[in-house]
């Protein structure tokens, strides 16, 4: 699947207004991102959080850069084959960054069907 990197940059926007603005409200030191490419130690790689999540945050959390959410446009689009391939996983996986950020681990994820 080819996609232009405008386009894709778009549907991470939309993934994101798609997002509930209370949550999204609640989201704090944190910047959204999108690279062509991961690590090279993980070219499967859709999406990462770096950061510390909300609930690891204590007394001393304080001037820190920003979290990232970075979302890799190759791999998602290497695993699709459709514009609405790319539309679905690219919202799957600005979802579940986010809840990353919130504290909800992979498990919880995979439990709640957002793999």
């Amino acid at each position: 699947m080819e996609m232009a990197r405008a386009r894709f940059e778009e549907l991470v926007g939309d993934a994101l207004d798609d997002v509930p603005g209370d949550l999204l409200a609640l989201m704090d030191n944190v910047v959204i991102l999108v690279e062509d490419d991961p690590p090279p130690d993980e070219p499967t790689l859709l999406g990462v959080y770096e950061g510390y999540a909300l609930t690891e945050r204590g007394w001393d959390y304080s001037g820190v850069l920003p979290d990232r959410i970075i979302i890799y446009r190759n791999p998602i689009l290497a695993i699709c084959d459709t514009d609405d391939d790319v539309v679905e996983e690219v919202a799957v996986t600005v979802v579940h960054e986010i809840a990353h950020h919130f504290g909800i681990s992979d498990a919880r994820l995979h439990e709640l069907g957002w793999g």
